[in-house]
Parts: C-alpha cells; structure tokens; sequence
C-alpha cells in the first residue's frame, strides 16, 4: 500500500501546470475541515508563491507526519498541536521511530482551534472532563485527530493509557448509537471546528440523548491538561438544539507545517510560501472557509516539543509592519548542539 501511494504522489508531482513547482500538503479526511483549509491553502497562497500546490488527505495525523517525511513532493502539512507531544512522549517510552518521524517537523503558522468535545449520555453521571477516568471512551478512528488526542489528553490528566478493556476506535456515528443503544460506550470524543457539522446538524430532540462535558479550571487534573491543551468556549450559540448556555472545554490549535530546510532550494522556496501567506491571509478570510477568520500572522507561543521554522516565521513577522516580536527559542541546550534547531 505504501509502494502505491509513493508512485501516486510522484504521478502528481509530474508535469506540473504553467512551469510552477508541484507540492503536495498532507492533511487529514478528505471531508473535514483540515481538507478544506488545505484546499484554500493550495488555491490562494500556492499561485502567489509560485507552486502548484495538491492537497492529499489521509486519516489524520500519523498519515500526515509519516507522508510528509516519506513521500516525494510532501513538503506542507497540517497536524493537531498535541501531535509533536504524542510523538515525543512515545520516543521518551522508547519508540526510535517516533523520534526520527518527529525531528525535521517545523511550525510555520499556527492556525485555528479544533474544540475537544466529549459527549455522554444525556442521564449519565459524569458531568466533567476529569469525570471520565473509569468510563469506557470511544477515542474515534484509529490514527485520527481525535484517537491521538484522546489516549494523550487522558495519559496528561490520569498519568496512564486507557485499559485495553475501556476504549474503542469507532467513528463517531457508529460510537453516538452505542453510546445511546446498547450502552457499550460511555464517552464518545470528536475533536473538530466549531461549529462541527454532526453536533450542529442534530435535532432538538437530542438534548433528551446526549450531553456535553464541561472543563473544570479547578479539577485537580486540569493543571496538566492545560500543559498541552487550551481552555476555550463551545459557544450555544453553534449548537442550540444541544447548549442553552456556552461551555467550558479544551481545545488543540491546528498548525501548518513544513519539513526542516534541508538545502537552499528549500529555504527559498519556504521564503516565497511565507511572503505568499502573508499577501493572500486577507484574501482567504474573505473569500475562504470562515475558519480563516481566526487566524493570526503574529507569531504565537508553540505547544510543548514543536519548533518554528524560523525561516519563514521571520518573513511573516516582517510583512505584519514588523510589530510582531519572534517567540523566544524553544529549543534546549542540547537541541541546539545536535543541530535539532533552526
């Protein structure tokens, strides 16, 4: 399977349209809203930057980190903040591999928001995220944005994985009717924008189904939560057939990233990106998915174990008028001396 999928992604980068450079950025299914972003991202920003830009989509993050460091031609991806974390944490428990898939993976932008969303049955006892530790979850698809922010969130807040025996990698329809029909499933999790379709398409007779979890700030498990994730707002008024009132929740912030320069050749061509991105960010808020509204060309503090390319994060800072300071270096001592920085 992965023989094929190299010969179709280099099938794509072959004779590409009016002398631009073909490139392919990795995302997550072909239709979320990660795609869709990618899509304005190769329709805006790829012109102006003179690249021939193909998005290929794939089931979330393990897909993109390994394709966009495998695959000829992937040199642009989108990956949850929480995923250099979970790589990271899997290299600290002995994993090679994760190490060498996550080291050349730089930030170029961070993005918008992607709520964590926990939902339970409407006459269940849990209340609370911090609630769920004996339940039986349903982490979503297996290799999804959801799964891997679901085994993380809950290592962070209860220092251990999920039993065997109490989690379940079902898509989310598939979870919601066991959730409310046999009972099998305690805790379904989706981890998307807000609003998401399938909580926002639900009728108001739901509500006499299922609930959403709040975030507790003062839950003794939120402290280390909070080390990896945000607090946010499920805003009423992107569900009222399910929220009377806005709800407290984390979230992971999507990032567009790129594979660490290696040559000139990729140093320049990130520098076009990034003049490029700073040029067309106003058209895509106006012409692109209402997502693009919330993003950001100041540069923004990182999530634990992630890196800026600083590259391109220095043409961004420059082309916002040059009021926007660079986030100081995350890299450690010893980071710095194997070359592991920009």
């Amino acid at each position: 399977m992965f023989r094929l999928l190299l010969i179709a992604a280099t099938l794509l980068l072959q004779a590409p349209a009016w002398g631009a450079e073909r490139i392919l950025i990795a995302t997550g299914p072909k239709q979320s809203a990660q795609a869709g972003i990618a899509r304005d991202i190769a329709r805006f920003v790829g012109p102006a930057a003179g690249l021939d830009i193909k998005v290929l989509t794939g089931a979330g993050p393990a897909d993109s980190v390994e394709r966009l460091l495998d695959v000829p031609g992937v040199k642009l991806a989108l990956l949850p903040s929480d995923t250099a974390f979970a790589f990271a944490d899997a290299s600290r428990r002995g994993d090679a591999d994760a190490n060498r898939l996550l080291a050349p993976i730089r930030v170029i932008a961070p993005l918008y928001q992607e709520p964590i969303y926990l939902i339970v049955r409407a006459d269940s006892p849990l209340s609370f995220v911090h609630d769920i530790r004996d339940a039986h979850i349903n982490a979503g698809p297996l290799k999804s944005s959801s799964a891997l922010t679901t085994i993380t969130l809950y290592r962070l807040m209860f220092d251990a994985p999920i039993a065997d025996d109490h989690v379940s990698f079902l898509d989310p329809q598939e979870a919601l009717a066991r959730l409310t029909g046999d009972r099998s499933v305690d805790v379904v999790v989706i981890v998307a924008e807000q609003p998401t379709e399938l909580l926002a398409n639900m009728k108001p007779e739901a509500r006499q189904f299922i609930k959403l979890l709040k975030f507790d700030a003062t839950a003794p498990t939120a402290a280390s939560a909070l080390r990896l994730y945000d607090a946010t707002t499920v805003r009423a008024t992107s569900y009222p057939n399910l929220l009377d009132e806005d709800l407290p929740a984390l979230s992971t912030t999507l990032y567009l990233v790129t594979y660490g320069p290696r040559r000139d050749e990729d140093d320049a061509r990130l520098v076009r990106f990034a003049k490029a991105w700073c040029q067309q960010l106003p058209r895509m808020q106006t012409d692109g998915l209402p997502l693009w509204h919330e993003v950001e060309l100041a540069p923004a503090e990182l999530k634990l174990d992630w890196h800026y390319a600083r590259t391109a994060v220095q043409e961004i800072s420059a082309c916002s008028g040059g009021t926007a300071s660079l986030p100081a270096p995350t890299c450690s001592q010893q980071e710095r001396v194997l070359g592991l920085c920009q």
